[in-house]
């Protein structure tokens, strides 16, 4: 007879790479469609082989390999959450972790930062323009990756959905998910919305929703664009084509409930 909590971690998986791929299909040359980084709990949806579908805590669902996963404690949410770090577990052995990864207790902080779990709230408060800030503090210069969630590489939605995530508000994953579960409040680009307001695009003709970046609130936005290389601050007035083309693809500014 397995007792409660362990009845409530079987279906669980917990994280144990830096970074792992979330990809489309059971194949490792399969397409990303996002990331999960050290800490991550999934749940398991199904399974193939060594291949297992996972449900993460923003309810996105993809496949990953088995051997990116251990088996869940349940004390991940009082782990301390890196800010960019580097470990060394009880072995001896060292590892960089990204932001926003969890670093188990067994692990010592040898360079860089991490924080403990009930300090989150004060160094990342529930404000949309704190949010728009760290943004601009910790993915400034970040490189394009599709599919990616970190510092190390980050695509758009993945910029927006783990800044937010940081300040303790839960986005879907996805700029069309995001447009959906946020109110609009604005249509024009170019007008200067509050720092944290989200502006969304789309380059299809049926203007689903493929793009988000977050105003800065002085005419600015940042976002990861690849025709940008990465994250970049662009100026929603510039006359350039680049800037010009996103105007006219605007589907509309939206507000993040704090």
């Amino acid at each position: 007879m397995t007792s409660s909590s362990q009845a409530s971690t079987a279906d669980r998986f917990t994280v144990r790479a830096a970074v792992a791929p979330l990809l489309a299909d059971a194949r490792i040359a399969s397409s990303p469609i996002s990331q999960l980084v050290a800490g991550d709990v999934v749940r398991l949806v199904d399974g193939r082989g060594d291949w297992l579908r996972v449900r993460g805590a923003d309810d996105y669902e993809g496949w990953t390999h088995v051997g990116y996963l251990t088996a869940c404690s349940g004390g991940e949410g009082t782990w301390r959450l890196s800010l960019g770090c580097v470990v060394r577990d009880a072995q001896g052995a060292r590892r960089a972790l990204p932001l926003g990864a969890r670093v188990p207790p067994s692990c010592d902080i040898v360079d860089g930062e991490a924080i403990e779990a009930d300090d989150r709230a004060r160094r990342f408060p529930r404000d949309a323009r704190a949010a728009a800030n760290s943004a601009v503090t910790w993915f400034s210069g970040t490189a394009y990756q599709w599919g990616g969630v970190t510092p190390w590489g980050v695509d758009c939605s993945g910029l927006v959905q783990r800044v937010f995530g940081l300040h303790g508000v839960v986005l879907p994953r996805d700029a069309w998910q995001q447009a959906a579960a946020t109110p609009a409040v604005h249509e024009d680009a170019s007008a200067v919305h509050p720092a944290g307001d989200l502006l969304f695009f789309s380059d299809r003709d049926d203007r689903r929703v493929t793009h988000v970046g977050a105003a800065l609130g002085d005419g600015r936005m940042i976002h990861s664009a690849l025709l940008r290389g990465g994250v970049a601050i662009d100026n929603l007035s510039a006359d350039d084509a680049y800037t010009a083309r996103l105007r006219s693809q605007c589907t509309g500014v939206h507000r993040v409930p704090m």
